[in-house]
């Protein structure tokens, strides 16, 4: 038995989260794809026992889920039945990785008890898979944390979100393209993410739903200004001013709950994020 297996640990953020534990001294797993395929039960039977498991495997990538939908029900909602099933298995805790859900919100700060409006397939298979969480916590005894990240930002991120995309052409000193330079995200560090993930382990049983962001909001405009600020540049930016689908114009977390059942706050405003981001990618 070990003390902690992390799914997607191959991926942004499992790669981080292993590392972090580990060097927390947790006996911790790591489960990559090279282990097999999460929404099929084989691979699950292959793992051994745990005190907690943390959820982290599936498809993600907004636009990929419009084109690639029953790819990412699979992973992302079959996927954590399977979680689940293991979970009560081996009488451990999930804590599960979950993404935004509200849709557009009808106010701001935005509170986890709001109502959900999945507005991509995406979000869509995440809350599919909350409500199964919610359902195995209630009627199976299984203890739950549901982390519901916003916008996550860090090294070692995929180029196609819009931070390591903006990056990459400051870097090349090329003309910044965008869409739209007016939409508002709620950014939060990995580093803190990690933190977040850690102090899960020690949350009392039940159902927990926990958004994990940074309280604040910034535009694409604002992040850009940043980003040439902390790379000394002031390149050109040309905004299309091409609204994408079901934008979702601001968004920003309230984080009472993180406080109270985490003992969490974020260590990292974007600014700093954006500067430690330089450096380590």
């Amino acid at each position: 038995m070990v003390d902690a297996i992390v799914t997607g640990a191959g991926g942004f953020l499992g790669k981080s989260l292993v590392e972090r534990l580990k060097k927390a001294g947790v006996d911790v797993l790591a489960v990559d794809r090279t282990h097999g395929d999460i929404s099929e039960e084989g691979i699950w039977q292959e793992l051994p026992a745990a005190g907690t498991l943390f959820h982290l495997a599936g498809r993600t990538f907004v636009p990929d889920s419009w084109s690639q939908g029953p790819s990412f029900m699979a992973a992302n909602v079959l996927g954590t039945q399977h979680a689940l099933n293991w979970c009560k298995r081996h009488k451990a805790k999930l804590v599960f990785a979950s993404a935004y859900v509200y849709g557009v919100p009808e106010r701001l700060p935005i509170q986890e008890s709001d109502p959900v409006r999945p507005n991509n397939p995406y979000a869509l298979s995440k809350h599919l898979a909350e409500q199964l969480c919610e359902f195995a916590a209630t009627h199976e005894q299984i203890p739950v944390v549901v982390l519901r990240l916003f916008n996550i930002y860090g090294a070692g991120q995929r180029p196609e979100f819009l931070i390591p995309t903006l990056l990459n052409r400051i870097r090349a000193k090329q003309d910044i393209q965008v869409m739209d330079l007016s939409p508002r995200r709620d950014y939060v560090f990995v580093d803190d993410v990690l933190s977040a993930f850690a102090k899960a382990m020690g949350v009392p049983e039940g159902y927990h739903c926990i958004n994990i962001g940074s309280g604040r909001s910034y535009s694409v405009q604002e992040i850009i200004d940043i980003l040439q600020e902390a790379a000394g540049t002031a390149l050109p930016v040309v905004s299309s001013c091409a609204v994408r689908r079901n934008e979702i114009p601001d968004v920003r977390a309230d984080i009472t709950r993180a406080r109270a059942v985490l003992g969490w706050r974020p260590e990292w405003d974007l600014p700093a994020g954006i500067r430690e981001l330089m450096k380590e990618s």
